[in-house]
């Protein structure tokens, strides 16, 4: 996994584009002093280096009826299951994160249920059937923050 040389214009298009992926190409270039054909080529580059992976909209989870975000450490029976566990986690709509752990955890995830009783549902029907060996749930009552990475705080670092 190496890294890529950026240089400020790299920078400046991911810090306008990640506070809003909506932004017409023609903004960015006017906020960058380029042709939106320039911006064009370097989105482009910078999806084809892996380091923009898409855009996506931002759904409230409440607002759809889904009341509960708990997030599962996972133990898994057999530490040669993670293959077989990742796929059938991925055919649960409710989980929408996976991650490998060190610690205590093997596994980390994200659910949305639409309430308590919805999630005890999830655990007892979806997730302990997988051959776990016991999980241990948190769930979060409200989002206190979300952001992406702080681009310009990054193009700093890579100058030393």
């Amino acid at each position: 996994m190496g890294h890529h040389q950026l240089d400020s214009l790299d920078y400046k298009i991911l810090k306008l584009i990640a506070s809003n992926a909506r932004i017409p190409f023609l903004e960015v270039a006017r906020e960058c002093n380029v042709s939106g054909a320039a911006i064009h080529q370097r989105v482009q580059k910078l999806t084809n280096l892996g380091i923009i992976k898409g855009s996506e909209y931002t759904i409230d989870s409440n607002k759809i009826g889904f009341e509960t975000c708990a997030y599962i450490g996972l133990y898994l029976q057999n530490p040669g299951q993670f293959k077989e566990v990742l796929e059938k986690l991925q055919q649960i709509p409710e989980v929408v994160e996976c991650h490998y752990t060190t610690g205590q955890y093997d596994m980390f995830i994200k659910l949305y249920a639409r309430n308590n009783s919805h999630l005890l549902k999830i655990i007892h029907t979806k997730l302990q059937p997988l051959g776990l060996a016991r999980t241990e749930s948190l769930i979060s009552f409200k989002e206190a923050f979300k952001r992406q990475l702080p681009i310009e705080d990054l193009e700093d670092e890579s100058e030393d």
